[in-house]
């Protein structure tokens, strides 16, 4: 089973972001450009507190793989250029 949805000729990949020591997860769709947007028409972008939470919401949503990105401010905060996104695939 593939991990990315097609919508309106868009490639959307299903994603969970954890940011370092954040308490949050952010659950959607990212597009070609890097964009998280929402799982469906409300325009809201899923929260979380955890993983396992995470992945329950994308259950009952019919979706059972998503890339798990991990992302953190530190090198922005010190002035650093980002580093590139930690991804992973899961399948669940």
């Amino acid at each position: 089973m593939s991990n990315t949805l097609t919508e309106a000729n868009l490639e959307l990949t299903p994603t969970i972001i954890c940011v370092a020591e954040s308490t949050h997860y952010l659950i959607g769709v990212q597009d070609s450009l890097d964009n998280l947007i929402s799982l469906d028409k409300s325009n809201k972008i899923g929260i979380t507190s955890s993983l396992t939470e995470a992945k329950n919401y994308l259950r009952k949503k019919n979706i059972f793989t998503a890339t798990l990105e991990y992302q953190t401010p530190y090198d922005e905060m010190c002035g650093l250029s980002p580093a590139a996104p930690c991804r992973q695939n899961i399948t669940f």
